[in-house]
């Protein structure tokens, strides 16, 4: 038996990165998935390989901000698979700026994907949890949600908030049995962060606060996403699990 049998999970930014690895991983421990992303192109490419490897997955095209989306995401779950487990939010966009030369724009974009996205998945996938007895939500924050980072200011604004909501949510929930965690990866090759390493020089920086003589792969974190997913973590509510290779240890 896997690790997720019976359970049915949302997966969002699941098109490539920690999300196409979340998804992948989550079909290999039994867990029924549904994986969204902008990306449909990528998204399909990830489904269609969960399936070949007898896991059971469907792929839909979703914008976390919109409202309307995320209910039809849910409503498409509930309709398949009877029920929602778990939800990952996953989504999310980088932002190399600091606060002086951002655009509001800009502020507002990042704050809309990496906050607000979460903050409306969250709003209607709890019900569905509560019909169902339970779940777990894991909000993927960042290191950038616990210390300052330089040169990231609205991105670390969203992931910070996002730590504390996912407290506030355990705290409303818990007598429900729905669980809200955090998950903060270090330094991760994605291609969010391959820009800021090939093209941004970011990598003595990197380097000189990440611990471990290497960083992260997108596995390390599906990892521990499946670690908060599974009934293995059922006392774990309203935490920070950190990934990081030792960058929040100094």
């Amino acid at each position: 038996m896997g690790r997720l049998s019976g359970k049915v999970a949302i997966i969002t930014g699941a098109a490539m990165g920690m999300g196409a690895s979340e998804a992948k991983l989550f079909a290999k421990e039994g867990a029924k998935v549904i994986a969204t992303d902008v990306q449909v192109e990528a998204l399909n490419q990830v489904v269609q390989e969960i399936k070949e490897q007898g896991g059971d997955a469907v792929a839909l095209k979703h914008n976390v901000v919109s409202e309307d989306e995320w209910k039809s995401v849910i409503a498409e779950a509930v309709k398949r698979y009877g029920k929602v487990d778990v939800l990952v939010n996953n989504a999310g966009i980088s932002s190399p700026k600091t606060i002086a030369n951002m655009e509001m724009a800009e502020w507002n974009k990042v704050m809309d994907i990496n906050l607000n996205g979460c903050v409306i998945g969250m709003k209607y996938v709890i019900p569905e949890m509560q019909k169902a007895g339970g779940g777990s939500i894991i909000n993927i924050s960042s290191i950038g949600g616990i210390v300052g980072m330089a040169g990231t200011s609205p991105y670390t604004a969203a992931k910070g908030a996002l730590r504390v909501l996912s407290k506030s949510a355990a705290v409303e929930y818990g007598k429900d049995r729905i669980r809200v965690n955090s998950l903060h990866p270090g330094i991760v090759v994605t291609p969010m962060t391959l820009p800021s390493m090939e093209e941004g020089g970011a990598i003595p920086y990197y380097q000189t606060h990440t611990q471990l003589p290497y960083f992260g792969e997108p596995d390390d974190i599906a990892y521990g996403a499946l670690y908060l997913a599974s009934d293995e973590s059922r006392f774990m509510t309203g935490a920070e699990l950190v990934i990081d290779g030792g960058w929040t240890a100094l």
